[in-house]
């Protein structure tokens, strides 16, 4: 039995296509509210905020994945996170079950040096600070030997269907609603981004490798893009010329005194004015027949979809 804990969001989605195609049809997917994705899933709807519905949603599962997702609020990430990865290492520890641990690198200094599985967590912000808090509460046992676990690790997300981000939202949406894409900060700044079906199609491997455990794992990435070589990908791709306009740091600053959401997003700013190098060549090196989606073939699909979901 291999298990999915948040199992609604898109990471977890595309997770679990990715494990009954290549690995194993003995799925569980886990959330408040779950929803079959594969014809022999089994649903569990657990809270896990109770440890008890945490420890029977993943009881004689062999491998938990987590890929719980929050709403970008603070408030709502320091009352819930901290207390959701307790009860799920506890969970696991007791029914020695082995964790994947999906992750981001809000914990990482938000400025152009370049990322890799040794960067030293220098967490700016509140949503920063829970991310390295709960990272750190999954390798401290780790390194006690208690829990086997693994904890792959990736930047901001760009992708097909439900995925989630500033990228796919302010950008690539807008874009396929024939609106004006809004660029945060600097159009010529390196962005890092993953295809959320490569980080569900690479956790799923790592998840399957038992050599890969006891470490932590940057996810495969392509080489990063600015957002004017995304706006020339996305041209050529629909052979028309794109409305576009940066929108900059004073003007961020502005809008967050009348909006919640884009005072979530605040902490996350700097890392736009500047290059973000995320470095995954451990993964590459280590998988090397592992096929990394470009960025041409990404956008193209996004793109075209029929349709937002």
């Amino acid at each position: 039995m291999q298990t999915i804990l948040g199992s609604n969001g898109q990471i977890g989605y595309e997770l679990a296509k990715e494990l009954s195609k290549n690995y194993t049809t003995d799925i569980r997917l886990v959330s408040r509210k779950p929803k079959k994705i594969n014809p022999t899933d089994q649903v569990v709807s657990a809270d896990l905020m109770d440890f008890t519905q945490t420890k029977q949603a993943i009881e004689d599962s062999e491998i938990v994945y987590f890929t719980v997702g929050l709403p970008m609020d603070s408030d709502l990430w320091e009352a819930n996170f901290l207390k959701i990865t307790t009860n799920v290492i506890r969970a696991c520890i007791e029914t020695q079950s082995k964790l994947v641990f999906f992750d981001n690198t809000y914990m990482y200094a938000k400025d152009d040096t370049p990322q890799d599985e040794h960067t030293e967590f220098s967490p700016v912000g509140r949503k920063a600070v829970v991310r390295s808090e709960m990272a750190k509460l999954v390798l401290a046992e780790m390194e006690k030997g208690s829990l086997k676990a693994v904890i792959c690790r990736a930047p901001e997300f760009y992708g097909p269907n439900k995925t989630q981000s500033i990228t796919n939202t302010l950008f690539l949406d807008k874009i396929k609603s024939n609106s004006t894409a809004k660029i945060p900060i600097n159009k010529n700044t390196l962005r890092t981004l993953i295809w959320t079906p490569d980080a569900s199609r690479a956790m799923a491997l790592i998840g399957n490798t038992p050599s890969a455990y006891g470490q932590s794992w940057h996810l495969p990435c392509a080489e990063p893009q600015t957002f004017q070589e995304m706006i020339t990908i996305s041209e050529k791709i629909l052979n028309k010329p794109l409305k576009y306009q940066v929108i900059h740091l004073w003007q961020f600053k502005l809008a967050k005194l009348f909006s919640k959401e884009v005072r979530e997003l605040d902490e996350l700013l700097p890392r736009y004015g500047v290059d973000n190098i995320f470095l995954s060549e451990k993964f590459k090196n280590a998988f090397p027949n592992f096929e990394i989606t470009s960025f041409e073939k990404g956008l193209s699909q996004v793109l075209t979809e029929s349709s937002l979901q």
